[in-house]
């Protein structure tokens, strides 16, 4: 049996100011009744991750702090987005746990399924994934389109686990690999499968968000997958290359028939066919050159290689430096 770890849980927020008064509490609970079972260390933590928000978030947090030490808080110099918001969070927390599960602010996760990935990892798994076990809170249409999400996801070569978002446990040993990932394009959920070791599921079922509004409308779960086909994935421009040869040879085909029609004394003047093959070649090239410019734009930002988080402020770090004076 592997010794008591110490768990941190990161929690990313962005402007939520409305329900985080609420969940917060109910972390500090899972925290205490774990670290009772003996399951967790008492130094375990909540490491709340502010991604530049708008709206009080960032003050709660540090009122949290104040009143319990065993709430933590970082914020990022400005917005950021989900995924680095996440890593931040990992980052920070990989020198000071053994483990880390990150969860979302809103409250939707079932927190109790944390008892049963404590214990995945006690049983020796490094990887502890939250895999919700049905979508019936979902409308009709997020239902579909987040099926659809998945499964293009894995058609176009990204390994990613089905039904499963960012609720997942991760050891220190898998944190200290995934540190290793430099890439600016950050897409967490095929990420952490490419970094191996031992991993399992542990499923859950998902309920209404407590308070405010979702920040993940449809615009963003489409950027999202383009990042995470991008970002993992060269099948699209391999697709391309397909695609490519299909119209050449048909367009060879098309040539040799025109010819014989030719020859044949068959042949009548028109634009109709014409202007039908060449919208349909001018699309396709269209196509072709959109999907090229976007693994072209994505190469663009991993040269600058630019950081992919900015912490410019802690809860902590007045404590930490007071420290280091004695």
């Amino acid at each position: 049996m592997r010794k008591t770890p110490v768990l941190y849980i990161i929690v990313p927020c962005y402007n939520e100011e409305t329900v985080l008064p609420l969940t917060a509490p109910a972390f500090l609970e899972k925290i205490c009744a774990l670290a009772e079972k003996g399951m967790i260390s008492d130094a375990s933590r909540i490491l709340f991750v502010d991604d530049g928000s708008r709206d009080n978030t960032w003050k709660i947090i540090c009122d949290l702090a104040k009143k319990d030490a065993r709430y933590m808080g970082i914020s990022q110099s400005r917005n950021r987005g989900h995924q680095n918001a996440v890593l931040a969070g990992l980052m920070e927390a990989r020198s000071r746990c053994d483990i880390t599960i990150s969860i979302d602010c809103d409250g939707q996760d079932d927190i109790n399924a944390m008892d049963e990935m404590v214990a995945k990892y006690l049983e020796g798994f490094e990887v502890v994934y939250g895999v919700r076990s049905r979508r019936d809170t979902d409308t009709l249409f997020k239902k579909y389109t987040a099926q659809l999400f998945y499964r293009l996801l894995n058609w176009m070569g990204a390994e990613v686990v089905y039904n499963h978002a960012d609720y997942r446990l991760i050891s220190s040993l898998v944190l200290d690999e995934l540190a290793e990932f430099k890439e600016v394009n950050i897409f967490l959920r095929g990420l952490v499968p490419l970094v191996g070791f031992k991993s399992t599921e542990v499923y859950y079922e998902r309920s209404e968000r407590l308070a405010g509004e979702s920040h993940y409308p449809l615009s963003k779960m489409l950027s999202l997958a383009m990042d995470g086909i991008t970002s993992l994935s060269v099948k699209p421009i391999r697709l391309i290359s397909t695609m490519g040869f299909a119209v050449s040879a048909l367009s060879f085909l098309m040539i040799v028939w025109i010819v014989a029609q030719f020859f044949a004394g068959k042949t009548v003047q028109g634009w109709a066919s014409t202007c039908a093959i060449v919208c349909f070649v001018c699309g396709i090239q269209l196509i072709c050159i959109g999907v090229i410019g976007e693994y072209i734009g994505k190469i663009y930002l991993e040269t600058k290689a630019r950081p992919r988080y900015i912490i410019s402020d802690r809860t902590y770090e007045t404590e930490e430096k007071e420290e280091d004076k004695e």
